[in-house]
């Protein structure tokens, strides 16, 4: 089953957080995910405002998404996009 990492970022250090996207495509990647949303235009149709950054990167299952997360390749990234930005990230599951 299908499982999605999403996530909602406030950028606060543009120039780190640019050096953060530079690497963060190569991880998804080997380990077989692909991006479905990665920034964009966001235009708020019901609910709170949703003025941050949107991030959804689609992998073949959970476990496939927990094993780039918590990857030796990922992981000093995390603290690379932490230092340049605050957001929310979730892992859901797909139907």
């Amino acid at each position: 089953m299908a499982a999605y990492i999403l996530g909602q970022i406030d950028v606060t250090d543009v120039d780190t957080f640019k050096r953060y996207s530079e690497k963060v495509h190569a991880t998804v990647q080997k380990y077989g995910g692909r991006y479905l949303v990665r920034g964009g235009a966001v235009e708020k149709l019901e609910g709170k405002s949703l003025d941050r950054r949107m991030v959804v990167i689609e992998f073949e299952s959970s476990e496939a998404a927990k094993r780039w997360y918590t990857s030796a390749e990922y992981v000093p990234l995390i603290k690379l996009r932490q230092s340049a930005s605050d957001g929310d990230i979730v892992l859901v599951e797909g139907v």
